[in-house]
C-alpha cells in the first residue's frame, strides 16, 4: 500500500487564491496552468482535477496519495475572508478523498494568523478523519516554528496529534532571480530555517506528540547538521533554545525521500531516523518525479519500509479505519 505524502491538489473554485496573497491568481489557458502571466509547465487538470490525480497516481505506481495545497494557495496574509477560504478548502478536498475509494487522503489548510480559528479548523479536520492534518509555510514574515504564528499553530497540531507538512513557498530575493534559483536554492534553504528552528529552538522537546514533515528531504539542512552542532558544542546562543544537541533533536523530523539523488539521499539517512522517511513525488509540479519510489528503492528502502512510516505520520494506526 505505496503512499506518496507530498502530491498538490486545488479546485478551480479557489484558483483566485487567498485573500490577500502575495501572487497573483492561477488560470488555466489550453489546458496550461499559469500564476498571472507565469506558465507553470502544469496542465490544469493534474492540479484539479481528481480523475486525472488517480490516473496519474496507477502511472506512478502508487496505491494511494496524500493531497495538500500548493504553497501558494497558504494563507500567509492577516487579511478579511482568510477563514472562508480555509474552510472552502477543506471542505473540497474533503470531499475529493470521500470519493476516491480510500485511495486519497488530504491535509487541511488553517488560518495562520488566528489561532483561535485555526484550532476551530483542527478540530473539524481531526473529526472528518479524512483529512489527516495540516499543510503550512516554513515561515511566516520572520519567523518559523520556534515563535510567533507558526508556533502557535504546531502548538495546536501537537494537542490534536495531527500531521504537519512544511513545504516551502519559493520566496524570491534580488539574486536568485534568474536559473529558478528561487526554487533550486530558496526552497532547500525555507526548510533548512524551518530546520534549525525546531531543532535549536527545542520545539520537539517541548511539543513531543508533534510529527512534523520536512519535504524535499529537508532541503539542505541534513548537508548542514554538523555544522549546527559544532556550533552548538561552543556557542551558548545556539545552545539558548533549550533543546537537545542538534543531532539528536534531528532524529525527531520526519522527511519525504525527493532529493533528487542517491548521495543526497543516503546523506539524509545518515541522520534521520529511518522509521521517518515516506515517499515524496511532489506531483504535479516540474520539480516533482513521475515514479517517486524508484529513488529511495534503489537506496535500498522499501515500499513496506515507507508505506509503514507514512502510516504512522498520518495516525492511520491510532485505532481508526482507513484504507
Amino acid at each position: 500500500m505505496s503512499v506518496d505524502v507530498h502530491a498538490h491538489w486545488l479546485p478551480e473554485e479557489l484558483f483566485s487564491l487567498p485573500p490577500g496573497s502575495p501572487v497573483p491568481p492561477l488560470n488555466g489557458r489550453d489546458g496550461q496552468l499559469h500564476l498571472g502571466e507565469l506558465p507553470l509547465s502544469i496542465e490544469t487538470a493534474a492540479m484539479s482535477d481528481a480523475d486525472r490525480v488517480l490516473a496519474d497516481t496507477d502511472a506512478a505506481g502508487l496505491a494511494s496519495r496524500v493531497l495538500s495545497a500548493p504553497p501558494f494557495a497558504f494563507p500567509v496574509a492577516d487579511a478579511p475572508g482568510v477563514a472562508e477560504y480555509v474552510g472552502s478548502f477543506n471542505e473540497h478536498v474533503a470531499r475529493v478523498c470521500r470519493d476516491s475509494d480510500g485511495r486519497l487522503l488530504g491535509l487541511g489548510l488553517v488560518s495562520l494568523h488566528d489561532p483561535a480559528a485555526a484550532a476551530a479548523q483542527m478540530d473539524a479536520i481531526k473529526h472528518s478523519e479524512l483529512l489527516r492534518g495540516i499543510a503550512v509555510p516554513p515561515l511566516l514574515g520572520a519567523t518559523s516554528f520556534d515563535s510567533g504564528p507558526l508556533r502557535e499553530v504546531v502548538e495546536i497540531a501537537a494537542d490534536r496529534r495531527l500531521a504537519v507538512l512544511v513545504h516551502p513557498m519559493q520566496l524570491p530575493r534580488p539574486e536568485w532571480s534568474s536559473y529558478y534559483l528561487a526554487n533550486l536554492i530558496g526552497n532547500p534553504t525555507e526548510t533548512a530555517t524551518a530546520a534549525a528552528a525546531l531543532v535549536l529552538g527545542g520545539v520537539l522537546d517541548k511539543l513531543p506528540d508533534l510529527r512534523i514533515c520536512l519535504l524535499h528531504g529537508g532541503g539542505c539542512a541534513p548537508a548542514l547538521l554538523g555544522r549546527w552542532q559544532h556550533g552548538w558544542q561552543q556557542r551558548a546562543d545556539v545552545r539558548s533554545g533549550g533543546g537537545r544537541p542538534p543531532v539528536e533533536g534531528f532524529a525527531g523530523l520526519w522527511f519525504d525521500t525527493l532529493t533528487h539523488d542517491g548521495p543526497t539521499l543516503e546523506l539524509l539517512r545518515a541522520h534521520a531516523d529511518p522509521s521517518h522517511l515516506m515517499c515524496g513525488s511532489d506531483y504535479p509540479f516540474d520539480m516533482g518525479v513521475a515514479r517517486p519510489l524508484e529513488l529511495p528503492r534503489a537506496a535500498g528502502l522499501t515500499d513496506d519500509l515507507l508505506a509503514r512510516n507514512a502510516r504512522r505520520f498520518l495516525g492511520l494506526d491510532e485505532g481508526e479505519t482507513h484504507a
